[in-house]
């Protein structure tokens, strides 16, 4: 199959392929005498693979390396846990900080008494913020 259908097949962008070959995340496609490369299902197969890795918000260095397990079947897969238990610490600390993130969207969104009369409490704790000054949402 040609780029485009591999794209469409995967719903990986076109732009995304190329980018994961030169990284070598993907195998070199062979050409046709036109130029054109040709994809085969090794490909697809593997292009979900790195797809379903970043679904998981897996850094692509951590693709490579899962990619060359997979690849060597090499027999120390404990650091394919190690892998895992990283990527779960840097998901537990984005989670964290999304939670102090809601918490200061909702003592900022709690600035607003909900009837505009000429005056948004929202956008005074936001203007005041930009000039330096205490505000709701960083007060804790």
């Amino acid at each position: 199959m040609q780029i485009k259908e591999l794209s469409r097949a995967t719903g990986v962008d076109v732009e995304t392929i190329r980018f994961y070959e030169k990284q070598g995340l993907l195998p070199t496609p062979a050409r046709r005498e036109n130029g054109y490369r040709v994809y085969e299902a090794v490909h697809l197969e593997r292009l979900a693979f790195i797809r379903h890795c970043r679904a998981l918000d897996m850094p692509l260095l951590d693709v490579k390396r899962l990619l060359g397990f997979v690849d060597a079947s090499e027999e120390n897969l404990g650091e394919v846990d190690v892998l895992v238990d990283q990527q779960l610490v840097r998901v537990r600390a984005r989670l964290k900080s999304m939670r102090a993130l809601e918490k200061q969207l909702l003592q900022l969104r709690a600035r607003c008494s909900g009837t505009h009369d000429g005056h948004c409490g929202i956008l005074d704790e936001l203007v005041s913020a930009a000039h330096g000054e205490a505000c709701a949402c960083h007060s804790c």
